[in-house]
């Protein structure tokens, strides 16, 4: 997507939202046996994501991005069967699609992003890493690492931070010093922006200039999008407990979807709506007949040339199976 189109954000970010309730309802049914909710973060999901080149620039999720495996036109039935514990990372075409498979430690795409922009740097391709992670993972090791190692190399790639306001139960003022993960930036040499994570628009366009710094070759940029997670931390998590209401429901009156919606016509909401609706049905049929896969994938995806270890617990593995 070139320009932002208000349109075809909202569609996106219709289809997330639908999706993850879906979601939700299929662990809550014990389909799936654990859910990480978006809930009101689309805006800072889609709009980073429809602004990447998809030619060109790699992105690197964590486990609560499925915004950005929308907006990025990944197959969902092969995106959500990690969920089902079907597939570790997702059965689609990561190389394809320019998604990494989702990772669930905390802060660990980002060095993975890291990585790539350096090779991306080293084969002059033109292309971008972008990696998002949240406030609580600012505060790990591994992001200060790769941000001081991006910012000495300028390597491209894009730092985006989804500061939804809690890690978990602790909310951003007790464990980011200064309030502002944005504000590191400047700490290793890069450009920082903080940004309206609830504004599909804003959130497009600050990451097409942190795109465009570099791919001129001005280095890395650290976008910081002020959003709020309107659901738990995942499906075995109380918010309430941690929480006032009266903050979930002011949140609730900046529901990015709703505001992209409010500069659309009706007859758009509800094709959008329409089309959310069958996107949905098909995924949930999908999952839900997901077969099993071959107990072979358990071995012979993990090293290029498996190790003797992984022979003998491969060859353990037959005899127990029957295999």
């Amino acid at each position: 997507m070139h320009t932002a189109d208000v349109r075809a954000l909202h569609r996106l970010m219709l289809v997330a939202r639908r999706l993850d309730e879906e979601a939700i309802a299929l662990q809550r049914q014990g389909a799936i046996p654990a859910y990480a909710p978006s809930k009101g973060q689309e805006a800072a999901q889609v709009g980073s994501a429809a602004a990447l080149d998809p030619a060109r620039d790699f992105a690197f999720p964590n486990y609560r991005d499925l915004g950005a495996a929308v907006a990025m036109g990944v197959d969902l039935v092969a995106y959500l069967c990690t969920h089902l514990n079907v597939w570790h990372g997702g059965l689609y075409d990561a190389k394809v699609s320019r998604l990494a498979p989702f990772n669930a430690v905390v802060g660990g795409p980002v060095t993975h992003a890291v990585g790539w922009a350096m090779g991306a740097k080293l084969d002059d391709t033109g292309g971008v890493a972008i990696s998002w992670f949240g406030d609580g993972a600012s505060s790990q090791g591994d992001i200060h690492e790769a941000m001081n190692f991006a910012g000495v190399y300028r390597l491209p790639v894009v730092f985006f931070c989804q500061n939804n306001g809690w890690a978990i139960s602790l909310p951003t003022e007790r464990q980011v010093a200064g309030g502002s993960v944005a504000a590191r930036a400047a700490g290793y040499g890069m450009a920082g922006e903080r940004v309206d994570g609830n504004d599909v628009v804003a959130v497009f366009e600050a990451t097409r200039r942190a795109l465009d710094r570099a791919r001129a070759g001005a280095g890395p940029s650290v976008i910081e999008a002020m959003t709020y997670r309107l659901g738990p931390h995942s499906t075995s998590d109380d918010p309430g407990r941690y929480r006032a209401l009266e903050d979930e429901r002011a949140w609730l009156d900046k529901d990015p979807l709703a505001r992209a919606a409010a500069t659309l016509s009706a007859e758009d909401v509800a094709a959008a709506e329409e089309h959310a609706a069958e996107v949905v049905a098909r995924v949930r049929e999908g999952l839900l007949t997901l077969h099993e896969r071959p107990g072979e994938e358990l071995f012979i995806h993990v090293y290029r040339e498996p190790t003797h270890a992984l022979l003998e617990q491969q060859r353990a593995w037959k005899e127990t199976a029957g295999a």
